[in-house]
């Protein structure tokens, strides 16, 4: 009678592990996105969220089997609100860096996108045309002689960008002597100025600034120059959370494995961005 009372306990506390580990793994989690920084997250003219990375997150919490719920939030507030709770996770094209490691966790990187200038064709640089080659911002000759023959094509320029970005901290670092930099809340409002003639350039995403310049009023503007990764722009993009939800982000690492071993990366990138971003394993 012992044994068995013993075995049948052992049984339900078996249970109730595995049942404690669904439960946790069915818990609905909340991401939150920018929502106006297309194509990677924006919003449709009926208020809906869209984009590669709001795809992309349905498609991680289908792996996981969780319920998620996607919200907007404006880009400043997006470490501040989900310190506090606000949200769960992050997925707004947020470069893993060491200062924001400082606050909170990162994923793996679920994309690797290198940040360029977008100019007038009829400028210095626009007559240069886009460069086919990236630099990583390790030091190095290569990446420091890049940057030292864009200074006199830009030189006194206003350069719009996304302020609190990695961006902002690559002109700083980089262009201060060089240009001025005006900041902007939103991509959309620094988008603005470029089409109505305020500032000369700007300086994001390359994929961010190829969507931007297929609109009809950008006819007059190009890609130009190299592409930035590395340094100031971390390991890449990766989805943002809480440094004590380490098995949130066990469950989203497995999910991003899955998603780049199987193409899914590759194939909603290229749909969204029109190029491959999965990050070289």
């Amino acid at each position: 009678m012992v044994i068995r009372h013993m075995a049948a306990l052992a049984a339900a506390f078996s249970m109730l592990g595995f049942a404690t580990a669904v439960s946790a793994q069915e818990t609905p989690i909340t991401i939150a996105t920018e929502g106006a920084y297309a194509p990677w997250n924006f919003t449709t003219a009926d208020g809906k969220l869209d984009g590669l990375e709001v795809e992309l997150a349905n498609d991680l919490c289908a792996r996981m089997k969780v319920q998620c719920t996607i919200v907007a939030q404006d880009w400043d507030g997006l470490i501040p609100s989900l310190t506090v709770g606000k949200f769960d996770v992050i997925m707004a094209s947020m470069f893993i860096t060491p200062k924001r490691l400082e606050t909170i966790d990162f994923t793996q990187p679920y994309a690797v996108d290198p940040s360029g200038f977008a100019v007038a064709k009829d400028s210095d640089l626009g007559k240069l045309g886009l460069s086919a080659e990236k630099f990583k911002l390790d030091g190095g000759a290569g990446s420091i002689a890049a940057i030292e023959k864009l200074k006199p094509l830009l030189k006194g320029k206003i350069v719009g960008v996304q302020a609190a970005t990695t961006n902002l901290e690559f002109l700083k670092e980089y262009f201060a002597d060089t240009v001025e930099i005006r900041e902007y809340k939103t991509t959309e409002q620094h988008d603005l100025d470029l089409s109505a003639g305020r500032i000369d350039a700007l300086f994001a995403q390359q994929t961010a600034l190829a969507a931007t310049l297929a609109k009809a009023e950008f006819s007059g503007f190009t890609l130009a120059g190299p592409g930035f990764v590395g340094g100031v722009f971390g390991l890449g993009t990766g989805a943002g959370l809480r440094k004590e939800d380490t098995k949130l982000k066990e469950m989203l690492n497995g999910a991003i494995d899955a998603a780049i071993a199987d193409g899914t990366i590759k194939r909603i990138s290229e749909k969204w961005v029109k190029t491959d971003v999965t990050p070289v394993k």
